[in-house]
């Protein structure tokens, strides 16, 4: 009875050992056997408020985002608040280091995985585009016009990429961007309809959120 109970213990220690986190700042300290998810909100969020209110989309529910995105997910998430007027060059350079930080650390390139939303979107394309080689995955949520993010410069992704799009919103499919990134693991692409424009991603509503998150158990891993 004692070896069934020390076998079972044993086969126990690798779950105790993993313990995942949800941070607001990048990690002081990093475990390069874990999973990583960055979750980088849209344009309104940029302040002081976690919840401000937009006059056609209603209150943006960052706390509820990040938590819901966070459970039972099994992995770090980073849900950084940006300040007022964040600018995108040095934010891109910023998140550049962070995922370079994991990468040196020795975390898994399919440990990582970065979330954007709307400007959050752009953020996430732009460094995944720099790190396209490396094989971090990227989810890109209400982010493209006319099928590609809109940038002067082509961008061209890597690792396993996922597209989500509301078909009320002006901000659509990432046809374009996908089909481009010819050395992507794989794209896919979800469109819901909701009827709520950009604002269906202002709430974490199922519609969105139990893809995204079955996405991320398929590929971060």
């Amino acid at each position: 009875m004692k070896k069934y109970i020390f076998l079972f213990l044993t086969q126990l220690i690798p779950l105790v050992g993993i313990a995942a986190e949800l941070y607001s700042d990048f990690p002081e300290e990093i475990n390069p056997e874990e999973r990583y998810v960055f979750y980088l909100h849209g344009l309104i969020v940029e302040g002081n408020d976690p919840r401000p209110k937009h006059q056609d989309f209603g209150i943006y529910e960052f706390p509820e985002i990040k938590n819901a995105i966070f459970n039972e997910g099994d992995f770090n998430l980073i849900a950084h608040h940006r300040p007022a007027n964040t600018n995108i060059n040095s934010y891109v350079e910023a998140l550049e280091g962070w995922v370079s930080t994991l990468l040196s650390a020795g975390v898994n390139p399919s440990r990582i995985t970065l979330v954007g939303f709307s400007r959050g979107s752009h953020l996430a394309a732009f460094v995944a585009g720099k790190l396209n080689e490396t094989g971090i995955n990227t989810a890109l949520l209400a982010s493209c016009i006319n099928g590609d993010v809109p940038t002067e410069t082509p961008l061209y992704l890597g690792g396993h990429f996922l597209s989500i799009y509301e078909e009320s919103d002006v901000m659509g499919s990432c046809t374009t961007l996908g089909g481009r990134s010819r050395n992507i693991a794989s794209f896919k692409e979800i469109s819901i309809s909701t009827g709520l424009a950009h604002g269906a991603f202002f709430q974490p509503l199922q519609e969105w959120l139990v893809p995204l998150k079955k996405w991320i158990r398929e590929t971060n891993r």
